[in-house]
């Protein structure tokens, strides 16, 4: 007999289960943005009030924690690639998002490093923040490479790995307020197409 490929909707948490996950989750943010993503999540769940086995029933490892706490700034980045989506100058609107992307990056340290390393890993619970960030990453870009502005060769993939890794470089010299800018500038330098004064 064929087994059905439907998926049971996950069902609705208790009352006191949901309070443990918000608890969770706002004590997770504080201390990712306290002490980076490395974060102790037995000190998390402490301070939520709850046992580390309840963390774990909620977020089974470090990166589905990650994921829920980064699914709000996910969906501001989403929106506003939405929003660029039909600005008048594509290639200055893929470089003002993927300024957002550093920006977002750079509230917690560690998220760069996680985003780079599990950027190809499909199995990995940030597998739902690099999908549709590389989604709606590909749509300002392919935009800002039919334009001319960018060179056809580049990836959407190739792109946000540069992306990470300059939020990666800016997270190491927290001093140096202007150095993700630089870099991004520098890094655009390498992607213009024959039109690139439009970007």
């Amino acid at each position: 007999m064929a087994s059905s490929t439907a998926q049971t909707p996950p069902r609705p948490m208790r009352a006191d289960a949901r309070r443990n996950y918000d608890r969770l989750l706002a004590e997770a943010r504080t201390a990712f943005a306290e002490h980076g993503t490395d974060a102790s999540l037995e000190d998390v769940a402490r301070r939520a009030g709850v046992g580390i086995g309840t963390l774990y029933r909620h977020f089974p490892n470090r990166h589905a924690l990650m994921n829920a706490v980064f699914q709000e700034a996910l969906a501001s980045l989403i929106t506003r690639s939405h929003e660029l989506a039909g600005a008048e100058h594509p290639c200055r609107a893929l470089v003002e998002w993927l300024g957002a992307i550093i920006t977002h990056a750079g509230e917690y340290r560690g998220l760069a490093q996680a985003l780079m390393s599990t950027s190809r890993d499909e199995t990995s619970a940030l597998a739902q923040c690099n999908v549709p960030l590389r989604e709606a990453g590909a749509v300002l870009l392919a935009r800002a490479q039919a334009n001319g502005a960018v060179r056809p060769d580049v990836s959407i993939v190739d792109l946000l790995q540069l992306t990470n890794a300059i939020a990666l470089a800016a997270e190491q010299a927290p001093d140096d307020q202007e150095l993700a800018g630089r870099l991004l500038m520098l890094t655009l330098q390498g992607l213009k197409g024959p039109h690139a004064e439009t970007c």
